[in-house]
């Protein structure tokens, strides 16, 4: 016997393919009324990848945060809450575009990304550092004092890496291309084995 009144019922319920596909509707139409009456400060959907299970989140003026699995995707969800908006509704559909690119670069089909991004969760010089990312070309590698000197401020190489360590936007925003002056990779958001797989995928394909 249960001890929730009703919970064998509705476990019951959601237990069936059917139910599950009905459910699975509602929630799409809720998307879309939600998402056409403007009532969504932030959508969110989770892809698999290569280098992990990554969280996806847009804002309406573009792509705000990528995820890893140990950055812990419900933290993520809650901090992007509290600093964006309440208003956080799973929505695969508004991540299409940014699926569909990341699918493509693992695949090695595409070697620079076409998104929107909006990059307000970086303020000062860790936003100037990371808009500047993305001229370090595909299978190319920078340290991070010449991203400092990139960005006009050479002595600022402990805030580079400060800039890179706090990337909201990892893989699209390419920090994984900055590594230490001896060469070694230095830290990563995602875990140094995924700093390795991503450097290893684009040297292979040249």
């Amino acid at each position: 016997m249960s001890g929730t009144p009703g919970g064998d019922d509705v476990t019951a319920l959601l237990s069936t393919p059917e139910d599950a596909a009905v459910l699975a509707r509602l929630h799409r139409r809720l998307e879309a009324e939600a998402d056409g009456a403007g009532l969504v400060d932030v959508a969110y959907t989770t892809v698999d990848s290569p280098v992990g299970s990554l969280l996806l989140a847009t804002t309406p003026a573009g792509l705000v945060r990528v995820a890893y699995p140990a950055e812990d995707h419900d933290r993520v969800l809650e901090h992007l809450g509290r600093q964006l908006g309440p208003r956080v509704l799973r929505a695969p559909r508004r991540l299409d575009a940014a699926a569909r690119e990341l699918d493509e670069y693992f695949a090695r089909r595409r070697r620079t990304f076409d998104l929107p991004l909006d990059l307000s969760l970086s303020r000062g010089f860790r936003r100037t550092v990371q808009q500047h990312l993305p001229e370090i070309g595909y299978g190319q590698t920078r340290s991070y004092r010449e991203v400092a000197e990139l960005v006009g401020n050479p002595k600022a190489v402990r805030a580079v890496g400060t800039a890179c360590a706090t990337n909201p936007l990892p893989v699209v925003v390419p920090c994984h291309r900055v590594l230490r002056t001896d060469g070694t990779l230095g830290g990563y958001i995602g875990g140094l084995d995924a700093k390795t797989a991503l450097l290893a995928l684009e040297a292979a394909a040249g």
